[in-house]
């Protein structure tokens, strides 16, 4: 089977997921990743931040959870990230739980790159979170092309041009309804060449085709973000991830 070919098959088996995950999936809490994830490993050790480059006024692990936070006595002047340092992200699945405070912004970077001169400071994809839900789901070019795709939405990109809609995976408001505020959540990225699917605990939030060759990732790191802005507090563990092979 030839690389075209290969491309229409993952299409048509990403639009049976997203069906599959949106009629199938209910909206409980994540289990623990274990035997039925073949492939995917884990890359927090659940104790220290061996592997991640952060700076640790901002980040640190406590009871098996990374937390990011940013308190009345520290303050941020611009976004900073824990980035991972031992791989990169290309095609691959990503899978990870988190809980953000009711007025936090974070996300969760991927195929990006860091700022040259500018300390812990990165650019590219981002699976946009936060603790209203406004931009929860979404896909956000950080530093780049910005929103990308809301939450509900199916979009393609092209160059030059804003990224258009072509579909809808929900009604964003509904979607918001199976992500639980101030709790535990489970995030799922799935990136297969130049489209981005993302997932929060078994529904699909929004997809990208991304076909803008000049301004599109392909390969990049993998970052968590703490936002500036009011105190705040982000967590993430269980993160564990799966590389796939190319076409």
């Amino acid at each position: 089977m030839n690389k075209s070919m290969n491309k229409e098959c993952f299409l048509t088996v990403t639009g049976l997921l997203i069906l599959n995950i949106s009629l199938s999936a209910q909206p409980n809490f994540p289990e623990p990743a274990g035997e039925d994830e073949p492939g995917f490993v884990q890359i927090f050790d659940g104790k220290t931040l061996d592997g991640w480059k952060g700076d640790h006024s901002y980040w640190r692990v406590e009871g098996g959870v990374i937390i990011g936070e940013i308190t009345p006595e520290l303050q941020l002047e611009r976004n900073t990230f824990l980035i991972w340092r031992d791989g990169e992200t290309a095609d691959f699945e990503l899978k990870l739980e988190y809980r953000i405070s009711e007025k936090a912004n974070s996300g969760i970077q991927y195929r990006s790159s860091e700022i040259p001169g500018e300390k812990l400071s990165m650019k590219g994809y981002q699976f946009d979170i936060d603790g209203p839900g406004q931009w929860t789901g979404q896909n956000y070019d950080e530093l780049g092309r910005g929103f990308l795709a809301l939450r509900g939405q199916v979009t393609k990109a092209t160059g030059g041009k804003k990224a258009k809609l072509i579909g809808t995976v929900g009604d964003r408001e509904d979607l918001f309804g199976y992500i639980h505020p101030e709790d535990w959540n489970e995030i799922h990225i799935i990136a297969r060449e130049n489209i981005m699917i993302h997932i929060i605990n078994g529904h699909v939030m929004c997809m990208v085709v991304d076909n803008d060759e000049m301004d599109r990732d392909m390969v990049g790191l993998l970052g968590l973000q703490v936002h500036t802005g009011p105190p705040m507090k982000v967590e993430f563990k269980n993160i564990r991830i799966k590389h796939l092979e190319k076409y």
